[in-house]
């Protein structure tokens, strides 16, 4: 998941090399965090948000196999 993840957003940014994905895995849930920089925040996020939602319904269905919860938070 985090190499797809990484695959999505390099693409998009002026700055690939600053793409991070953390995962942090509790009992139920999965979180990533999508680390891009500062000046790639609004092409990651997208115009009202249209990109970063469909980043989240690519995670959310890649993870849908799994038993546990997916969630997807972006920041810089």
């Amino acid at each position: 998941m985090k190499q797809l993840l990484e695959t999505i957003v390099k693409p998009l940014v002026d700055f690939p090399e600053d793409v991070l994905v953390n995962v942090n895995e509790e009992d139920q849930r999965i979180t990533y965090h999508l680390t891009v920089n500062k000046t790639d925040m609004g092409k990651v996020i997208g115009k009202q948000g249209r990109v970063a939602k469909a980043i989240r319904t690519v995670v959310y269905a890649a993870g849908s196999s799994q038993q546990k919860k997916i969630f997807l938070e972006i920041g810089e």
